[in-house]
């Protein structure tokens, strides 16, 4: 028996996904192995050769029909996306929305973005007709993150797909369900590509597998600490790596701010989807004069919201059971170093696993003392609002990934891009300031991959717009023209139109005639 047997013969056939608010199994799925991942590559690389082969306006059409049955089943996609991640409803609708927005972009735009085009050769070449043209790789690997299991992975699924590649997906073990009905939806759009788009379910190993497969590239959603193991594999073929870690998103309030719509924009950026968001807001930096009253009004807005396990809550439990613990160390930490709790503390968000039907709510607007609702789930993090909190402090400098938001007072807004650009993410990033033009200029300042002025997460919903971090936060664009780009390789393409009068790449020319096309050349360069 070899290894690879061995391996599959421990290897469990399936296993059970279950919702993070109740614990209820919500799907069963195979673990799929390195041959079962081997056998998917193989078969997306005879589908992406056909795919290839089509036009442009044909690829279009067979995506656009794929929008269409996405969106005609968003009930079915949100109501799957909801169960696996446990966030309200109407977050998992918004999602699928987005999704669309783009998948429609990605398929409209694939043609303009990756034709060939025509590049001027210079003097020196000017016998050479030039020009690029943007090839597929062939075959993708997509490996999804489970906080936003559709709206994140297409963002590399559907671009990859409109610039003529096939993708292999391997969703979180958390949301392989999501994936799985992507994958169908495509397949009964477009039957007549049969593997254009695989989904292999399973855990860790199985990320692994298609990370070290015959594939062209590796798009990776995850943590930095999860990107370098993945890419570590990806190294040892050379298989080039795209990657979006994560962030330590940073709010910049000025003196001029609209107080009231940076409240509401913090409040939402940093709760919704219970905290679970790479493009979030984590950290506030609001000019001294204002840091007090923007400090009540986020605590006003953030107390009138219904958290925890009721029907209408604004948020649902952590996806991620186990991050309970990371946001409890950083908010004991932040407390302990001298940070202000102006709502919640490390007792009021403590979780805790009672037997169905039991609640910490009363469905009061008080957010404190939140409870989960089975033996099994009980994530349910209540907000926490901090205040004064050391920079060097874990609620700083490492990504959250909870309701708990960071409001420190600054003495400039010079101060707050050095503090916000001090991170080592350097993913997103929000400015509220009433001048416009001036909070552009603030933005142009921050290292943020991307920025909005007077919102957060304003480019979310832009699909032209790339989107992607440096440091921690990775490398490597999705979305609009670049993230189109990202999944091509570039061709540069010169015919001679003619035999130039001195041919400087051949061993025939007379030394006299190259030494007066450098003297030429010399003469020309020094008086341009």
């Amino acid at each position: 028996m070899t290894s690879t047997d061995q391996d599959a013969a421990t290897r469990p056939a399936t296993f059970t996904v279950r919702s993070p608010a109740t614990g209820d199994p919500v799907g069963e799925h195979p673990v799929h192995g390195p041959q079962e991942v081997a056998r998917a590559v193989e078969r997306a690389r005879t589908a992406a050769a056909g795919w290839a082969a089509l036009s442009a306006a044909h690829r279009r059409a067979h995506l656009l029909r794929w929008k269409r049955a996405l969106a005609s089943s968003l009930d079915a996609v949100a109501e799957t996306i909801a169960a696996e991640t446990g966030k309200p409803r109407g977050d998992a609708v918004l999602e699928v929305i987005l999704t669309l927005e783009h998948l429609n972009w990605a398929a409209r735009n694939a043609d303009r973005v990756l034709r060939g085009r025509r590049v001027r050769s210079g003097l020196l070449a000017a016998n050479q007709r030039a020009s690029v043209v943007h090839r597929p790789l062939g075959v993708i690997g997509v490996i999804g993150p489970w906080n936003y299991p559709l709206y994140t992975p297409m963002g590399s699924i559907g671009y990859a797909l409109a610039a003529g590649n096939a993708v292999v997906f391997k969703p979180s073990e958390h949301t392989p369900g999501t994936g799985v009905l992507l994958a169908e939806l495509l397949a009964s759009a477009v039957p007549e590509h049969a593997g254009l788009l695989t989904t292999v379910t399973g855990t860790g190993a199985t990320g692994e597998a298609l990370a070290g497969s015959d594939v062209d590239k590796v798009a990776f959603t995850g943590s930095p600490g999860t990107a370098r193991k993945v890419m570590a594999v990806c190294a040892r073929s050379l298989t080039p790596f795209l990657a979006e870690c994560g962030g330590k998103d940073a709010t910049i309030v000025t003196a001029d701010a609209d107080l009231d719509a940076a409240a509401d924009a913090v409040v939402w950026g940093a709760l919704s989807n219970a905290g679970q968001t790479c493009a979030g807001v984590e950290r506030v930096y609001a000019v001294r004069e204002v840091h007090a009253p923007l400090c009540r009004k986020v605590v006003e807005r953030v107390r009138a919201l219904r958290v925890g396990p009721v029907p209408d809550a604004v948020y649902g439990p952590m996806t991620m059971p186990a991050q309970t613990a990371v946001v409890r160390r950083h908010v004991e930490q932040a407390l302990a170093s001298g940070a202000r709790a102006l709502l919640g503390d490390a007792t009021s968000m403590s979780t805790s696993t009672a037997t169905s039907g039991t609640s910490g709510t009363s469905g009061t607007s008080a957010p404190s003392g939140v409870s989960g609702t089975s033996a099994t789930s009980g994530a349910f993090v209540a907000p926490v609002v901090l205040a004064d909190v050391p920079e060097d402090s874990p609620a700083m400098t490492e990504e959250t990934f909870g309701p708990v938001v960071a409001i420190n007072a600054v003495a400039s807004v010079d101060e707050a891009v050095r503090r916000a650009n001090a991170s080592p993410y350097a993913l997103a990033a929000s400015v509220f300031c009433h001048d416009r033009r001036a909070g552009a200029a603030i933005a142009a300042r921050l290292r943020a991959g991307a920025v909005s002025v007077n919102s957060v997460l304003g480019f979310a919903a832009v699909p032209a717009l790339p989107f992607g971090g440096s440091g921690e936060s990775g490398f490597g664009r999705i979305h609009g023209a670049d993230g189109l780009r990202a999944f091509t390789a570039p061709q540069s393409v010169t015919v001679q139109r003619f035999t130039p009068p001195v041919n400087l790449t051949s061993f025939s020319t007379p030394a006299a005639a190259r030494a007066r096309a450098v003297a030429a050349a010399r003469w020309l360069h020094r008086h341009r």
